[in-house]
Parts: C-alpha cells; sequence; structure tokens
C-alpha cells in the first residue's frame, strides 16, 4: 500500500501492529490517531485508501456462505473429536478449550501445530502455526513424536511453529504484535496462547482489579479477533477453570472458566474437557453458533491427541 503515503509512516504503522490494509480499515480513528507521528489528517487520508481495497458494507446472506465454503478445518488427530466438531478446529475464528489440570488441553494444542502443516486433503491447511506460551508447558520433543505419527518430517515440523514464551500480560499483549509482523510475511494457519487468562489472573490479582483485568483482557481477546479474521488463521486459545460458588457441589462439575463473559463473547466455539478412564478424555461442546452441543471421548497418547483404544 503506497498511494501517496510516506514510507516512514507505513514503519510507524508497522511498528504500532498495523501490517495488513484490512488492519487499518477495521481499526477506528481514535486508535489509528494514537500511533506517534500519525497526525489525524494522516489518518483520515489513511481510512480513505483502505475503503478502496476493503468492502465493509453490507453483503448478501449468499456471499457470506460463499466465503465460509473457503473456510477450512485442522483435523485434531481424533476421528471422534472432528464429528463433534464437524471436521475439526475451525480457520477464521477462535476456538477455546477450557478444563482442571491434566485434561488434555496442551495436548490439544500441540496436536494441532502438526495438523495445520498437513496438506489440506488430509485435514491440515498448509501452513506453519504460531504458539504463545504463558505457563512453560511448552514441549518441543512432543512435536517430534506427532509428526512422526503423521508422516511429516520432524525438522521441518519444528521450523514451521514459531514459539515465544510470555513473561506478563503486557508482554503477551506485546507479542500479538510481532505475531502479526510474523502473518503479514508467510502463510501461518494456526495461532495457539496456552493459556490465555492465565497471566491475566496473576497479573490482576484481588477484587480490587477485576475491572482492570476484565478490560485488559477484552482488549487481548479483541486483538486476537481481529488476527483470526484479518489473517485466516485458527485461534485457539485453553483456558483454566475455578471453583463456581454458584454451582451446586454435587453436580457433575462444580467449576467454572475464567473470564466471564468478556471470555464467553470472544469466543466463537468453547469446548470443556473432563477427565475419563485411564487416558481417555471427553470433550464437550459448551457453546457454537454452529455446532450442536453433544460430547465424545478421545484419547491422549504419546503422540498427541487420538481415538480411544477399546
Amino acid at each position: 500500500m503506497d498511494q501517496g503515503i510516506a514510507a516512514n509512516d507505513i514503519q510507524k504503522l508497522q511498528d504500532a501492529g498495523y501490517h495488513t490494509v484490512e488492519s487499518i480499515a477495521h481499526a477506528t480513528t481514535r486508535k489509528l490517531s494514537d500511533v506517534k507521528g500519525i497526525s489525524e489528517a494522516k489518518v483520515n487520508k489513511l481510512k480513505d485508501i483502505t475503503k478502496g481495497f476493503v468492502d465493509s458494507g453490507f453483503r448478501t446472506a449468499a456471499d457470506a456462505l460463499e466465503d465460509r465454503k473457503a473456510l477450512v478445518t485442522l483435523t485434531t488427530g481424533s476421528i471422534e473429536l472432528d464429528k463433534l466438531l464437524e471436521g475439526g478446529v475451525e480457520t477464521g475464528s477462535i476456538t477455546e478449550v477450557f478444563g482442571e489440570f491434566r485434561t488434555g488441553k496442551t495436548q490439544l494444542c500441540h496436536t494441532l501445530c502438526v495438523t495445520c502443516q498437513m496438506p489440506i486433503t488430509e485435514g491440515g491447511a498448509e501452513g506453519k502455526a504460531i504458539y504463545i506460551d504463558t505457563e512453560g508447558s511448552f514441549r518441543p520433543k512432543r512435536l517430534q513424536d506427532i509428526a512422526e505419527r503423521f508422516g511429516l518430517d520432524p525438522t521441518t515440523a519444528l521450523e514451521n511453529v514459531a514459539y515465544a514464551r510470555a513473561q506478563n500480560s503486557e508482554h503477551q499483549m506485546e507479542l500479538l504484535k510481532t505475531a502479526a509482523a510474523i502473518m503479514a510475511q508467510d502463510r501461518y494457519t494456526l495461532m495457539v496462547v496456552d493459556s490465555a487468562t492465565a497471566l491475566f489472573r496473576t497479573d490482576y490479582s484481588g477484587r480490587g482489579e477485576l475491572s482492570e483485568r476484565q478490560m485488559q483482557l477484552a482488549q487481548f481477546l479483541r486483538q486476537l479477533t481481529r488476527l483470526a479474521e484479518e489473517f485466516g488463521v485458527a485461534v485457539f486459545v485453553t483456558n483454566q477453570v475455578t471453583a463456581d460458588p454458584g454451582g451446586m457441589s454435587f453436580a457433575k462439575d462444580s467449576t467454572k472458566p475464567i473470564g466471564g463473559n468478556i471470555m464467553a463473547h470472544a469466543c466463537t466455539t468453547r469446548l470443556r474437557l473432563r477427565k475419563g478412564r485411564g487416558e481417555n478424555r471427553i470433550c464437550t461442546v459448551v457453546d457454537s453458533p454452529m455446532l450442536p452441543e453433544g460430547d465424545c471421548q478421545f484419547a491422549i497418547s504419546s503422540s498427541g491427541v487420538a481415538d480411544c483404544v477399546e
């Protein structure tokens, strides 16, 4: 995008996390005005230019349906789980998976990092993955084992995963800017945040900081939504659970995901994981605009997510 915009202005926009025409078209005038060195007159000029490239008006539902046909799904490694998700994890939107410790959340993240690289005909998307780790649970050796299972070269599979360890919630936000820069340069089809809420939970503790925490979390999720739509990647986030004081102790599950309504509204598809017998796990569709409520069982193996063995 040149159109009379100076190179140093383009650099300023990129430094602020705006790497595509869509990112500028979808940003508010106020947000763009916050970019150091970009005047209100320049913002108005940018907005006028991007209008010619990005269609942001009304269109027919038939057109929207055609667009949705272009979205691919990533296989989870389990036939049963893919059936439940009607193909797998959808690109272009946010999928949240929540559950207690050792229910398979991180295993799903690792498996998807490999399957997203596979051919489209085999349930992949022929792209790379970005992995933001907030709890120190990323294991490259696991990626090698999963790659071997799916017949991919383990070294290449590792090269195709960009990994970063977030140190605090501010750093986690900053990493999204870096992620946008990386995705603007190459074909990425998956972005993992494991977990999305952990650092916000520790950085903002106590009731007095709850509203600030929710506000910052909302900003983070808004950026994730933008990246999902802008680059067409599948955004896959994990979430922790906490005891639900309103839940009945004799209920099957008296926990609830962290983040409240802000998390619930930001994520397109919400999945709950529970422990089953042995290495088996149970996945339940909690909320989705296109999937019916239901559940299935899958297994955790040394080479990622798989089907249960009878």
